[in-house]
C-alpha cells in the first residue's frame, strides 16, 4: 500500500507541475467538513467532523485537477464507547487523514461535479485504506463553495463510508 501511495503522489505531483506553464496559478481552499456515516460506519458513529485543505489547478476551460488533504474524526456512539472501555479507556473515536487527488468539472458557472481517489491513513494505527469520493458542489460566491459527496474508505474487505458536506473558503 505504501508503494501504491508513493506512485499516486508522484503522478499527482507530476500532473500538477506539468500545468505550471498555464497562466492561471490555481487556488487553495480551506473547508470545514461534516458528515453522516452510512452502512457499517453508522453502527459505531452518528456523525463525522473535520477539516481539509484543497488545491485546484485549471487544466482546461471547464476542468480542474485537484489535490486535497484533511482530518476526519468519527466519534463513537455511547454504547460503542462502553463496549471498548476495557480495551482502551481513552479511545473515544476513530481519526483519519485522507489524502486524495482528482478532477473537478464545471457543469455551468456555479455548479460542478468532482471525483477523487487516494488514501485514508488511520491515526489510531488501523492501517491505510483506499479512498474514493464522487460528489457535486455549488459556488456561492467568488471565494466560497459548498460541496456534498459520498466518501468510501476500503480496507481489508470492509468499507467505512459517509455522506459528507464541505463548506469552503477559497484564496
Amino acid at each position: 500500500m505504501k508503494k501504491l501511495l508513493f506512485v499516486f503522489l508522484l503522478v499527482a505531483g507530476a500532473t500538477l507541475s506539468s500545468f505550471a506553464q498555464k497562466s492561471d496559478p490555481g487556488k487553495f481552499s480551506i473547508g470545514i467538513e461534516g458528515g453522516l456515516p452510512v452502512g457499517d460506519a453508522s453502527n459505531i458513529s452518528s456523525f463525522t467532523i473535520g477539516g481539509s485543505l484543497k488545491y485546484e489547478k485549471p487544466i482546461a476551460q471547464k476542468l480542474a485537477a485537484t489535490i486535497s488533504a484533511g482530518f476526519i474524526y468519527f466519534p463513537y456512539k455511547t454504547d460503542v464507547q462502553l463496549d471498548i472501555t476495557y480495551l482502551n479507556p481513552g479511545n473515544r473515536g476513530e481519526s483519519f487523514v485522507p489524502v486524495k487527488a482528482g478532477l473537478k468539472y464545471w457543469i455551468c458557472s456555479s455548479f460542478y461535479g468532482e471525483g477523487q481517489v487516494g488514501a485514508a491513513f488511520s491515526v489510531n494505527g488501523d492501517g491505510t485504506s483506499f479512498a474514493y469520493s464522487p460528489g457535486v458542489g455549488i459556488k456561492v460566491s467568488n471565494n466560497a463553495d459548498i460541496g456534498v459527496r459520498y466518501e468510501g474508505w476500503t480496507h481489508s474487505g470492509s468499507t467505512l463510508s459517509q455522506i459528507g458536506l464541505r463548506i469552503a473558503y477559497s484564496f
